[in-house]
């Protein structure tokens, strides 16, 4: 592959990530994996070596895949809804998020500077989140309720909005990344992480009175934020056949989402958490290979999204009501059978606790991740020599979480239970290329 035609190939895939609509991913908000390869196998590749997405998965892996480029896209259809029974006042509801489709590219670059270093890079949606539910599903009793909270007329959205409600978060990651050996059988890896995110919110006129700064609370289009950081990691082949890995990302220190400063804690800010992950690669044979990892994510480094939504503090300042979010363990079991020298088959389960608790229930309608059970398959199919097809699915089944409606606390009266829910599935395909 050419200079000229490698350089093409990087400035479509990032302005294609660029592009891409958001989505709400599944491990909390973060993507179940990144890159085919790992997708087919619930995220469980840490201590894997075969694609170029070790910028976003374990940078020392890189500098074992060889030159090789990879680039893919995944449709990922989250099925989300929210309903609120036993209201006396008038607010019952029950309405689907209309955004269903998404389609979200991907892109790994490697090349060998010598047999013990290689650079590349690796193009990602980190995650996001998006919810949009339509208006006018409160009416009658329910619209005096929302006049209250100073939305005038009827037809209220479910959070006593005036408009159409929901939320649009895309995170970006371009991540560069160095990979030596060591020695043999261990390497390292660095990967400085560039960050792009944007985000909007509209429907949320209905909480004006509890922002410090209502002019940047809600329906003011997109606003825009970038940030750096770092990953780092480490793989070990001890064997043919054993081999481990880990891998620790820092908090991506964002600037901040000031349109929105009404709206997260912190006057905007809403950075990236850290989060790390370790696991195990085993060939039993040599056509069939088991891997387990483990990752954290840290979603309380971020108070936007863990400062529990029953805080007093108004929305905007550093104690403003968010989202409840605790912190996540995921747990991947990955299993991969080559069937002969063009075909390879790949299975996966990732296991994630439930961010959200049952208090925080009404302001994670606009976000409602509470999938827990994934489950993967995958393959690829050798084109040539040098070339391949790897494909992926993903189904994710549903769960729900119930809580006292956030309006009762609010003086609204007896509002009632809510129940938030969701279930995904995906499908991605992506080509390979090696040199």
């Amino acid at each position: 592959m050419s200079g000229m035609k490698r350089n093409v190939v990087l400035a479509l895939a990032v302005a294609a990530a660029v592009a891409a609509p958001s989505a709400f991913a599944t491990y909390g908000y973060f993507s179940h994996g990144y890159g085919m390869k790992a997708k087919g196998m619930a995220g469980a590749v840490t201590a894997l070596t075969e694609d170029a997405f070790g910028g976003a998965n374990n940078p020392a892996s890189m500098v074992w895949v060889g030159n090789r480029a990879d680039l893919g896209m995944d449709w990922f259809r989250p099925i989300r809804s929210m309903d609120r029974t036993g209201a006396a006042n008038g607010l019952n509801a029950a309405v689907p998020s209309e955004s269903e489709n998404f389609f979200i590219p991907e892109f790994g670059y490697n090349a060998m500077i010598n047999p013990n270093m290689s650079f590349g890079v690796t193009v990602y949606g980190n995650g996001g989140m998006n919810t949009n539910y339509p208006a006018g599903q409160i009416t009658g009793g329910g619209s005096a309720v929302c006049g209250a909270f100073g939305v005038a007329g009827s037809g209220q959205n479910v959070l006593c909005g005036n408009t159409a409600l929901g939320v649009d978060l895309m995170q970006l990651v371009i991540a560069p990344t160095l990979s030596y050996k060591i020695t043999n059988s261990n390497s390292v890896g660095i990967s400085p992480l560039f960050a792009y995110q944007r985000f909007q919110a509209n429907g949320l006129q209905g909480f004006a009175s509890l922002s410090n700064d209502a002019s940047n609370l809600t329906n003011n289009g997109y606003s825009s934020a970038t940030g750096t950081g770092v990953r780092v990691g480490w793989l070990g082949k001890f064997t043919d056949s054993f081999s481990v890995g880990a891998a620790y990302s820092s908090k991506i220190n964002m600037s901040k989402f000031y349109k929105y400063k009404g709206l997260f804690a912190e006057e905007g800010d809403f950075d990236m958490p850290s989060n790390y992950n370790a696991g195990v690669a085993l060939k039993a044979t040599p056509q069939m290979t088991f891997t387990l990892d483990y990752q954290k994510i840290k979603y309380t480094d971020v108070a936007s999204v863990s400062n529990p939504s029953t805080n007093t503090g108004a929305l905007g300042t550093d104690s403003g009501r968010g989202f409840g979010w605790d912190d996540v363990t995921v747990k991947k079991l990955g299993f991969e059978y080559k069937a002969s020298s063009t075909m390879t088959y790949r299975a996966g389960y990732g296991k994630t606790d439930n961010p959200i608790q049952s208090r925080d229930v009404t302001f994670n309608i606009l976000a409602p991740g509470v999938v827990q059970d994934h489950y993967t398959l995958g393959l690829t199919s050798a084109m040539d020599k040098n070339s391949e097809l790897t494909m992926a699915y993903m189904h994710a089944a549903e769960n729900s979480v119930s809580g006292n409606s956030l309006f009762t606390a609010l003086g609204a009266g007896n509002t009632g239970k809510e129940t938030i829910k969701m279930h995904q599935n995906s499908f991605g395909i992506a080509f390979g290329k090696k040199w």
